[in-house]
Parts: C-alpha cells; structure tokens; sequence
C-alpha cells in the first residue's frame, strides 16, 4: 500500500479469497492512513465485521450512520445505491433503456446526500468490501461516485480473482481501479499456512427410476430431431450442407467471403467453430481442412453444441426464406414448427432472435434429483466415522424448499406431445428429511436454518431450546416447537438475524454437528472456522458464488490446527440423453479457475484437480460410479494424506503453467523413452532411455541351454547322447540370442531417437527458434506419476508461452485431423525370427529405418512457412531417426495430399493426451 502511495496512486484493487484476512487489511490501511473511512459492504453481517474489527483497535467506536461524524463508519452498499421505485428493478437488473439519466439522478434522496457528504468530508479512505457486487450490479453508478471524489482514496477489496471476472468486468476494473496492487491465490496461503488445507471431491449419482423414465421420453424427442437434420431433405437447404458451407476450411470460400485459414475462421466464431469439429468427431460431418481436433473436440456433440449449430442454421438459412409468401417459403416453415417443438428437450426454445435457453426441464431433474439427497445422507455419515466429534457439516442448498419447479408440461407451446415432469427435489428441507432417515447421518442431529424457518428432529430442537435457556433465557421462554410435514419446527419471536448467530455458535460446541441453509443465508459473510466438510447442492456457478461457497469450509479453527476441509460436489448425470450431463458441465465451470490437490499430490486446475481421469468436457460413464464414489471415500478417511501433499509444496512461485499428461494407449506402463519415477529435465531422461531391458533377453536362450544339457547329464543319458544334444541345444540357443539382441538393437536404436519426449524436446526448440517461446528443450521438465501418466511442460515460463507448447505438443503426438504442415518420422521396425537376426548383424547397433510416420507442424507454427521450417529444423534435430533431412510438406500440395490419404486418422505415438493448467 505505501509503495502505491509513493507512487501517487490513489484507487487500490486487492484480491483475497474469503479467509484471508480482507477485513483486517482494510482496518490496517484505515490506521496507517489516518483518514476518516467510509467501508461499503453487500449486507449487514459483514458491516457488524467490520465495526467489531475496527473496534478491537481500542480506537472509537465505528458509526453506521450516513453523515459519516465518525472517524469509522460501516454501511451496506443499498445505503448507497437505493434507487427511486420507478427505477430499482432495472438497476438491479441492469437492463436500463437508452438513453438513461445520470445514476446519481435517478438514486433516492438518500442515497444523493450520502454521495455528497462524501464529497463534503475532507480526504477520505473509501473501502469497497466485496466490490465484485458493484461490478455486477451498480459498476456504472460507481464509475460516477468516484468522479465526486477525485481526492478520496479508494481500496477495493475482492476474493473473485481477476481471471474469473467477464470481460466487461475486468474493463471496467482497470478503468476505475488500474492493474490489481495485490493478489493472493488460495493455492498460496493454504502452503503458507493462512488457510486449511482441503481437498475438492465429488459423489456421483445417477437420477431415481421415475426420473430416468422421463428423461428416457425425452431423449427419443430429441433422437428424432437429429434424425431429421440429417435427412436430405429437411429443409430449402439441408443443415450438414449448410454448415459444410460455412466452414470450409483452408483456401475456399465460405458464407462469410473469403476465409484463408481455419483458424481465422475459429477465431471469429471460436464456439461454433468447436461444436462444428464435435459432430466432425462423432463423423456427423466431414473434418474441414486445416482444423485440429484437440482434447475438448474428441467429444460428442453436447446439448450446447446442438444450440450454436442448429441456431446459425435456422438464422442463417432456414428463418429467412421461411419467411417468403407462399409455397416457397411453406417447407422452411415446416421445419421451424418442428424444431420449436422439439428444442425444449434440450433445456432451449426457439424465439425469432434465434435459440435461447428455455426453462431447462431435463437439466432441473438432473440438477434437483432425489437421488442427491440419499448423496448428502452417505457423505455425513462418511464424515461422522472419520472425525467422529470434530465433524461439521455444511449443506448449501438454493432453496428451502422445492417449488422453483412444478409439475408442468415439457412443451411450451399448447401441443398434446408435452409430459409432466417428476416432482421437484434438492431442497433443503428435503435433505434434511433424508438424514433423519439415515440412521448414521441422524446421529449428526442435523438442523435446517433458512431465512424463515428453523428445523430439525423434535429432540434436536428440544437440546436447542435447553441450550437457549442456559444462554439467552429470555429469548427461550418465547420459543415452542411444532411438528409439521415430518420434521420439527421451531417458532417464535426471533427472526433470522438472531437465529443464524445463536445456531452458529450452537454448530460450533457441537449441539448439532450438521447444518442445512441455502446460499443466500449461509454464503456470503457467513463465519464458521469450525466446518469441516462442505457439501454443495447449488446451481451457482457464477466466480463470485463458487469463492463464497467454498470459502465457508477453508477457515483454519484455531481450536483444531490441523484442520483440513473437504468440499463436496454431488453431481447427477444421465448417459441417455444428450442434455444429461448439464450437472457435470455446471460441476466444471464451478471448478474452472480454481485449484485443488489431486490424488497424486499435483495442484491441477478444474475437475482434473477433483480426479486426474476427470475431463471437463464429459462425465464418466455410470457404470463407473460406484468405484469414483468409492476411490472418493477412501480418500476422505486419508486427511494426513491430503495435509502431506499440501505442505509438499513448500517454498512456491505461485506461477500457473500448462502441462501435457499423457499415457499411453490401453496400457498403464510410463513411455519407454521415460524415467520410471519422478520429474526430471533433458539430460537425465534421455540418459535412462539409453539402458534397455531388451538386451538381457538375449542371454536366457544359452542360460536355458546350459541348464537343460546339465539336467541331462544328471539323468544319466549315455556321454555321446548329451554331447549331441547338447551341441544341438547351444547351437539354437545362440541364433535365438543373436536374433533377440539383433532386435533389441534394432528396437533400441529406433526408440532411443524417436520417443515421446524427443518429440516434446523439438516443439520446445521449434517455439523458441520462431520466436514464440522465451526457452528451448533446455527448460522441459518431465514428470511420471504412480499411475504411469507422464506430463510434459516447460519451466520458468509464463502461462501464455507455456499454454502454447502444451497446445503445440498435443497436436504433434495427436491422430493427424486436417493439418496445414506435416513432418516425417523415420521409424525401425523389430522384427523377429532369422529376419531379425540377419537384420540385427548387418545393423552393429546403428539405426536402421525401414518406415515412416507423419506428424502435424503445430498449427502455432504453421501460419507461415518460415515458421514450420524453425519446427522442421527442430525436429530434424530431434526425431530424424536416422539424420535424414527433415522438411514441412505443405498439406495441399501434391506430397502432402499423398501422406494426408494414407495417414490421416494414424495415431503416431499410440498414447491419450490431455492439457491440464497447473499451480507451483
């Protein structure tokens, strides 16, 4: 903060997840500067944190009135931002007609003396709590608050990192605020202490049998319409032929004009261009030239993509002549009518603007399943033979209860086709109705607090009350307990306000070890150091709900030291329906930016920090279920395990990098040309490639032979009978070694030249002689796992440069799709038998290639010719095979249309590749 004083900044912007400490940096900055201070905040829990932080200065008492006569005074940002009632809805929407008046016009009064009693109080030390909330809602009226005070100092505090902010968001940041003064990652401070250590997991569920039924329904919806935009004619012109028209690829022609290459085609429309290659994967549609199918394009179409295309097919094509008079346009409107129709299988409708996101039938039986609840009941009683009295529970649900769906009709359209939906679950009275049930789970004494009502089992609220009696006896002489719906009750005259602070400190000395609230009143602002697990049940997945959520279970408890959470996400997914995995692509995005330990020790990015087999991009099957939930639990119980890797990391850069992890196909043994264990750079691992187990095969056959003539000589076998033998033995075991270490050598030699990491040392040169890349293969570092997977990546690079050689990477040792550039590979075969040994004696151990295989130039490195000539010089060093001069063949030239018809689909390396963003 001084440093940015000194250097005449006024307006500070610091990011800190939720307990790390934002309260008392901001109370610091008031005593330092010595200004009188306003502090804004989203509601009045986290004002009384302020007041009661300030106050522990032993300084005057914080004010929380509007005319600021005290030196400290802590507000919530509606004392500000109260708009007059012909305008609140659209500022809490955002959605303001142009032109609009100024924001500060339209605020009520209120909120008009307070701005100028800011703009009156002398210099002033503004602190904006949580200020993510402004840019959601009220950033432009903010932009014109800080224009009255061009002389106050403004501190904006925020747990939302910039890299999860939109992109409006991170504008508007760094007009108001300037570059971020400070960040501290939750990586970072759980190593250094400041935070628990804790482990992302997930329990998988699949929907009850009423569910499925439905959902059964609505997928053969769904099926019939793919069938129909795959028939020929279905439509003035047909959708694969259309999107064949729109994508073209490389050197043609496209709906758009011109287009040179697929990536300025992708880069221009980069979500349809993804959903275009999935149906190319699936062999829907033919791959356009020049496209890559990478990691998150070796998927089925989801239910997204279906939106994108059929939505530039109808816009593009079908609506236009739809709308023609007469016969000509009568087939078009055919097509609209059943699309409309249809659409609402996938969770969309069709409008005139195009498809929009419906109301989501299918995605809200997944995302509210009942099977959830039975979930919730397996995950506590887990965490309650684990900690045994140290177990604290936290369910985050959306609702209290389940009425944000009803019983209703799929279609929105008064058609006869539509079906009722299974009733609504996923509510926090209906999990707590499922713990009761669970004879473990109940042993918790779970209670549900929500901003109206109170429950639990009739003994759980009887304890409460007693414990009330003991504390607060006034206010438990007013309280009685009613029976209702299975559960208990209990009312009163107390409202949410006191009952939240009362039954935290009740969760806290252990009167009930598991609570059940929705976000709203037990997110944000909501303190409990003592959580030990957190199990989330939300539809969020917005940056700001997902810190939230998450930061309610990584407080360190100063009463428990060795602390370490674990934050659950029960996710439901259905393999029968194209919109089936909604849940787990909401699971992703609420793990996309954020960083947890894997099984393995590794702090990896996304679901791939949950489970290093997790892709975001699909689900596991359901018959694979059982073993996550399973290898999940097992997990759990191991929290020694999980604190371990933490405090592994010791001394870190907290830098994020990008690293390819491979393995190869259908075996889990690590590649041959790598180090068994450990990470290691260039030199160590192409030292150990060199030392072949093959070569010791050649000694068996005469080891065998001098045993078996030993044997029978022992047997007593005439002298002339056991020399022959003998001769006979030795002499074909000398051929079989000879030809075992002619084949060894063979098979060395070629290996030794052209492995996986050879491979990965010449995009690493190719990148740095082209100038996209700081570093060459000096800085690659290679890392095998337990497991046998083996990740490749650069060191001390930033994540652009790094996040380039992995893409660069994938491509190379990927089935070849439609590249722009190729380079050869020489490869030796290792045949067997006398043509291994007559090949194996006229090598003498140098390499002999008899083939090739064909590689993509990174499509990073295949824009220009000089470009894929710097990787072509690169992997000439690397991966010639047998020094052959290696050259780019152009992909449409006549060369290059030869090695495209006979190796296109070829897997060179036979592994799997996924790119995965890592903290260290």
């Amino acid at each position: 903060m001084r440093r940015a004083s000194e250097a005449g900044s006024r307006r500070w912007w610091v990011t800190m997840p939720p307990g790390a400490g934002k309260t008392l940096v901001g109370t610091e900055v008031a005593r330092l500067l010595g200004l009188r201070t306003l502090v804004l905040s989203p509601n009045t829990a986290i004002t009384a944190q302020w007041a009661h932080t300030w106050e522990s200065y032993d300084g005057p008492p914080a004010g929380n009135r509007r005319d600021l006569r005290s030196s400290f005074t802590s507000l919530t940002y509606q004392s500000l931002a109260v708009f007059d009632d012909d305008d609140r809805e659209a500022a809490e929407t955002g959605d303001v007609e142009e032109p609009s008046p100024s924001h500060l016009d339209r605020l009520h009064p209120h909120g008009r003396d307070l701005v100028e009693t800011m703009r009156e109080a002398g210099p002033l030390l503004v602190v904006l709590d949580e200020c993510h909330h402004l840019l959601e809602v009220w950033g432009e009226l903010l932009r014109e608050v800080l224009d009255q005070l061009p002389e106050a100092v403004v501190l904006g505090l925020t747990a939302t990192p910039p890299g999860a902010m939109t992109r409006a968001q991170v504008d508007l940041t760094a007009e108001l605020f300037g570059p971020v003064l400070y960040e501290a990652t939750i990586p970072a401070l759980v190593a250094a202490g400041t935070l628990a250590p804790y482990a992302e997991l997930a329990w998988l569920v699949e929907p009850t049998p009423e569910e499925a039924a439905w959902l059964a329904e609505q997928s053969t919806r769904f099926a019939e319409l793919t069938s129909d935009l795959f028939a020929p004619g279905f439509g003035s012109t047909p959708f694969p032929t259309w999107l064949q028209h729109r994508f073209p690829g490389d050197s043609e022609a496209g709906a758009d004009g011109p287009a040179t290459t697929w990536a300025e085609q992708s880069t221009r429309e980069p979500e349809l261009a993804d959903a275009v290659l999935r149906l190319a994967h699936a062999e829907l549609l033919a791959l356009p030239p020049g496209a890559v199918l990478l990691e998150r394009h070796r998927e089925d179409p989801g239910a997204d993509d279906w939106r994108v295309l059929v939505d530039d097919w109808l816009r593009g094509c079908i609506q236009p002549r739809a709308e023609v008079e007469g016969a000509d346009g009568a087939g078009d409107r055919d097509v609209l009518e059943t699309v409309r129709r249809t659409l609402p299988a996938i969770g969309y409708t069709w409008t005139r603007r195009g498809v929009r996101t419906g109301r989501g039938t299918v995605d809200r039986v997944t995302a509210r399943s009942r099977a959830k609840e039975a979930a919730v009941a397996g995950i506590a009683a887990a965490e309650a033979r684990n900690l045994g009295d140290r177990t604290r529970v936290l369910v985050l649900c959306d609702h209290e209860r389940a009425t944000a769906t009803t019983r209703r009709r799929l279609s929105d359209g008064p058609t006869d086709e539509g079906t009722a939906t299974p009733e609504p679950a996923g509510s926090a009275l209906g999990v707590l109705a499922s713990l009761l049930r669970h004879r473990d789970a109940a042993a918790l004494r779970p209670v549900l607090v929500t901003g109206r009502t109170v429950a639990a089992s009739h003994s759980t609220l009887a304890a409460l009350v007693d414990w009330l009696r003991r504390t607060h006896p006034m206010l438990a002489g007013g309280l009685r307990i009613e029976d209702a719906d299975g559960v208990a009750v209990l009312t009163g005259r107390w409202t949410s306000g006191a009952w939240v602070g009362h039954l935290t400190r009740w969760f806290a000395e252990g009167g009930t070890q598991c609570l059940i609230g929705t976000r709203s009143l037990l997110g944000e602002g909501w303190d409990a150091p003592c959580v030990t697990s957190l199990v989330d049940l939300t539809t969020a997945t917005t940056p700001t709900a997902v810190v939230q959520t998450r930061g309610r279970a990584l407080r360190t408890d100063p009463d428990h030291p060795d602390k370490v959470a674990l934050v659950w996400t029960v996710v439901c997914t259905y393999d029968g329906h194209v919109a089936g995995a909604g849940d787990w692509d909401r699971f992703s995005r609420k793990h996309r930016g954020y960083f947890t330990v894997d099984e393995q020790g590794e702090v990896v990015d996304g679901v791939a920090g949950v489970d290093s087999a997790f892709s975001e991009f699909h689900p596991p099957p359901a018959d694979a279920h059982d073993a996550i939930d399973a290898r999940m639990l097992v997990r759990a119980e191991d929290r020694d395990a999980i604190r371990s890797q933490w405090r592994s990391c010791g001394e870190v850069a907290d830098a994020v990098g990008h690293v390819v992890r491979v393995r190869r196909t259908g075996t889990g043994a690590a590649p041959a040309d790598e180090p068994r264990t450990g990470t290691t750079g260039l030199t160590s691992w192409t030292e150990q490639s060199s030392r072949r187990p093959g070569a010791r095969l050649a000694a068996v056959p005469p080891v065998v032979a001098v045993v078996l003539v030993a044997t029978l000589a022992l047997l007593g076998l005439p002298l002339a009978a056991v020399v022959v033998l003998g001769v006979l033995l030795l002499g074909a075991a000398a051929v079989a070694a000879v030809a075992l270490l002619g084949r060894a050598t063979l098979q060395g030699a070629s290996q030794h030249r052209v492995g996986l990491g050879h491979a990965a040392a010449a995009v690493a040169d190719g990148l740095h002689r082209a100038g996209l890349s700081p570093v060459g293969s000096d800085a690659l570092r290679v890392q095998v796992a337990a497991d046998g997977t083996t990740s490749y990546g650069l060191a001390d690079v930033d994540e652009d440069v790094s996040a380039r050689f992995a893409t660069a990477f994938e491509e190379v040792v990927s089935p070849m799709a439609s590249p722009r550039y190729v380079v050869p590979r020489r490869v030796t075969s290792a045949p067997a038998g006398l043509d291994g040994l007559k090949r194996g004696l006229r090598s003498r151990g140098r390499h002999q290639p008899d083939g090739e295989v064909w590689h993509t130039v990174p499509s990073a490195l295949a824009g220009q010719r000089t470009a894929a000539d710097a990787f072509a010089g690169a992997w000439h060093h690397w991966a010639s095979g047998d020094g052959t001069t290696v050259k780019a063949v152009y992909a449409q030239s006549p060369d290059g249309a030869g090695v495209l018809a006979t190796h296109r689909g070829e897997d060179p390396f036979a592994v799997t590749c996924v790119v995965r963003r890592v903290w260290s």
